[in-house]
């Protein structure tokens, strides 16, 4: 038996029961339905059996019920390394290392960041898709930089909202090949799976809708011609940044599978940082701001870097 207990966050006020309950245990809403009506909820120590009642800001609400073990749930890992920059009941701001997968996945059974949370946090277990508990939001294996996760229910369902509804603010830094003819711009392109190879992603009609606004930082000449951008992203798609940027004929330094990979410049990774990360804490309502400096091993990178 699991006993979850929540204060309803203004985010959910007016909400019913039935659904609040699916987004705490992560059930579906007729199993949500079927525990209310059981008596496993209670509202301000008093059970509640109505599905259609509507919950307060404030209310206490607190489930009893029993947690299927699945046999696909990541395991707790303590030995996985990552820094966390903020953290409270509800969220965590973690600064992933490079080369760290975030989750499970094929060929990523463990050893990824999702093992190191549950070992750290393992009441995350709980808090959204069971399979990559927490993750509200990725970045790719190489990919340093920060990232929010969600520690209870209903920070998740707040954070996916304001992902969904562009109200979070990333922003990356990218080393690309080549001078970008103008100084910042906005690349407006869908993004699709390619057909020709499944686990590239290309700009396409037939894709989602991806938009990444840009701006030069600093140009170099020496030893090769390579540019310093700023990029935000206004939607969320897989590679996004990498894609777009391939697509305006500027791929990222180092990025192999986007043509961003010469032996002009060895770099120890793609060039590709999450610097800044801005969005509302699920509960508070407090607009929150996290950075993180960019890493030595691409400030090496950087210093190697002239102008004639």
């Amino acid at each position: 038996m699991t006993d979850y207990r929540e204060a309803i966050p203004a985010a959910l006020a007016g909400e019913r029961v039935d659904r609040i309950v699916a987004l705490i245990t992560g059930c579906t809403r007729a199993e949500a339905s079927d525990l209310v009506a059981a008596g496993a909820t209670t509202v301000n120590g008093e059970v509640v059996r109505a599905k259609s009642r509507r919950l307060d800001e404030g209310d206490d609400l607190a489930v009893s019920w029993d947690e299927p073990a699945g046999p696909d749930r990541p395991r707790g890992d303590d030995t996985i390394a990552f820094a966390v920059i903020a953290e409270d009941d509800d969220i965590l701001v973690i600064d992933k290392p490079p080369g760290l997968v975030v989750h499970p996945g094929a060929g990523n059974d463990e050893g990824t960041l999702v093992n190191g949370l549950l070992a750290r946090y393992p009441e995350i277990a709980s808090v959204g898709d069971p399979t990559r508990p927490g993750i509200v939001h990725r970045l790719d294996k190489d990919t340093s930089g920060l990232m929010m996760v969600a520690r209870s229910p209903l920070a998740y369902d707040a954070l996916v909202a304001q992902l969904s509804a562009r109200r979070v603010d990333r922003r990356y830094q990218a080393l690309v090949w080549g001078h970008p003819e103008v100084s910042h711009g906005v690349i407006d392109a869908p993004i699709g799976r390619s057909t020709r190879e499944p686990t590239r992603m290309t700009v396409s009609e037939r894709g989602r809708e991806a938009v990444t606004r840009y701006e030069v930082v600093e140009r170099f000449d020496q030893p090769v011609e390579v540019a310093l951008l700023a990029c935000k992203l206004e939607t969320g798609r897989t590679h996004q940044i990498r894609v777009h940027l391939t697509a305006l004929g500027h791929p990222v330094v180092g990025d192999e599978r986007y043509h961003g990979h010469r032996q002009s410049l060895v770099v120890p990774r793609i060039f590709l940082h999450a610097g800044e990360l801005g969005f509302e804490h699920p509960v508070s309502g407090e607009e929150r701001t996290y950075t993180s400096a960019l890493p030595d091993d691409l400030v090496g990178v950087l210093d190697r870097l002239g102008t004639r």
